[in-house]
């Protein structure tokens, strides 16, 4: 299996929501908690060489903006207007690749779930870049979760691709409280 994936640069990360709160106006959505490079607009993270991607912590401050909003369920709402988290992956070549599966706990140690019914179809064998992404839409947007990419060779050989990273919450309940905001140190 060490040989079905050569990446030379594995870029990981969770793109904001997929659009605007159903209950907030649409140019007013606030930026999601998570890594720096990935509010609102198509994730972007740094490269790494054959190694976990990093994910960079979010700001304390982006969970007291965390947007008030309704929690739970979307299920009644359009799939197209639903709160998502997507993780995004990239390989530079990809030796025997039959594709990926997508994983997600509500802790990092897990359990973990198979998201996709189907694997998502890899490119076999090529030295091309490859981008590759899994829309989340059946999140609760109040809560955080933790996801993995498994990979799976022609022959049927699955093995973890990515490391576990994490998903911020959307938004918050009504009736609860804004994070605080931490004081400035003294120097």
């Amino acid at each position: 299996m060490r040989t079905m994936l050569m990446p030379l640069a594995l870029m990981l990360s969770l793109a904001a929501c997929s659009n605007a709160p159903q209950d907030a106006p649409k140019s007013a959505a606030a930026p999601a908690a998570q890594p720096e490079a990935a509010k609102t607009e198509p994730a972007k993270s740094e490269p790494a060489k054959t190694e976990p991607a990093k994910q960079e912590a979010a700001p304390a401050a982006a969970a007291a903006e965390l947007p008030v909003g309704a929690c739970g369920d979307q299920s009644a709402v359009a799939k197209e207007e639903r709160l998502a988290n997507t993780p995004r992956w990239t390989t530079a070549s990809e030796v025997d690749n039959f594709g990926y599966d997508v994983f997600r706990g509500d802790k990092e140690e897990g359990p973990f779930a198979k998201l996709n019914a189907d694997p998502i179809l890899g490119a076999g064998t090529t030295d091309e870049t490859k981008n590759y992404s899994y829309r989340d839409d059946t999140i609760d947007p109040c809560h955080e979760y933790w996801y993995y990419v498994e990979s799976i060779d022609t022959k049927g050989m699955r093995e973890k691709f990515t490391p576990v990273f994490k998903a911020g919450a959307k938004r918050r309940a009504a009736d609860s409280a804004p994070a605080p905001t931490p004081a400035p140190k003294a120097s």
